[in-house]
């Protein structure tokens, strides 16, 4: 077992502090191969910004708590043999179940999310609050979601769509009584490749700004955060579909409205879907171009340099670029 101070590792709690202060939201940035974590970190590097390192269940679950603990600590001792201090968290993401969260602190997480949002307001709370009383024992910052994110788009009823974001006196009561760090919140965001739903002439609705307005005017100062906030790049779809694969139906969240919801408050924004989707176009390309390669690494290290050009634009959407 390790402790995240011995692996380098800040939590979050000063990231937010600097963030919400100075207008500007942490990237968090979701990483599922070795390729997009160097891309990560040449980003963070090029652009001196902090950053949140995302690890998903399913990550955890093919390479283990530890091995990720260790990958983490060995990109952050590239930033120091460098000359430099940016301070680098790593976040279970989406953690389940309460026993989720404690192996990754046991194993070197210095920040965890507890996502109890599919279960009834009370037992959401007692998860959470279960949970911080664990992870505040050793120093780990904890975040918490309220509302539903996943699905928004699939539903043809307004009113149901609508009971789907975040209520602003839940999200007070939420945060007072559990202790959690930081909460995300649904203000129109949603996983999948549909993130955002156009209206009958195809134009995209901006975020409820409203609500995460009322939540900040309840709970001052306190760190919101948003999932599911990738652009989905009509470029990198179009890749795909031309290279053998059939993609439909996509619409991300236009970058402007993340800068905005940045510059409110937001103090730590998800992207996953913007570095896979542009990797696996990527990838379809060049194999597809080379037939008979059997090495990987034909795709592998071009994709870290596209990687990385994504990742510099995602901190610059953010405003986190020079923020040590």
């Amino acid at each position: 077992m390790y402790h995240y101070t011995e692996l380098g590792q800040v939590n979050t709690k000063d990231m937010f502090q600097k963030a919400y202060k100075e207008g500007y939201a942490v990237p968090a940035f979701n990483f599922v191969s070795i390729e997009q974590f160097n891309a990560i970190i040449d980003a963070v590097m090029e652009k001196h910004s902090p950053v949140i390192l995302l690890a998903s269940p399913n990550l955890h679950r093919q390479l283990g708590f530890e091995m990720l603990a260790r990958i983490v600590q060995s990109g952050i001792d590239r930033i120091h043999n460098c000359g430099m201090d940016i301070p680098v968290a790593l976040h279970l993401d989406h953690g389940m179940t309460f026993q989720q969260c404690v192996d990754a602190v046991e194993f070197g997480f210095s920040s965890i999310m507890i996502d109890g949002s599919a279960l009834p307001f009370e037992e959401n709370i007692a998860l959470t609050e279960k949970t911080v009383a664990y992870a505040h024992r050793h120093g780990v910052t904890v975040e918490a979601e309220l509302g539903v994110l996943s699905g928004a788009e699939e539903s043809g009823e307004e009113e149901q769509a609508e009971s789907l974001y975040t209520d602003p006196a839940m999200a007070e009561e939420f945060v007072k009584r559990t202790g959690c760090d930081s909460l995300a919140i649904s203000i129109g965001t949603c996983h999948g490749l549909v993130k955002i739903k156009p209206d009958p002439n195809g134009n995209l609705p901006e975020l409820r700004y409203d609500i995460l307005e009322d939540v900040m005017r309840r709970v001052p100062g306190f760190p919101i955060v948003l999932h599911g906030a990738s652009a989905i790049d009509p470029r990198f779809v179009d890749m795909i579909n031309a290279y053998g694969g059939h993609i439909e139906a996509v619409a991300g969240i236009p970058e402007e409205q993340i800068t905005k919801a940045s510059r409110m408050g937001v103090c730590k924004v998800n992207i996953a879907t913007d570095g896979w989707i542009s990797a696996l176009a990527n990838t379809r390309k060049i194999l597809a171009e080379n037939p008979g390669a059997i090495d990987s690494r034909i795709f592998t290290l071009k994709n870290r340099d596209l990687l990385r050009e994504v990742y510099l634009h995602k901190i610059d959407v953010m405003g986190s670029a020079d923020r040590l």
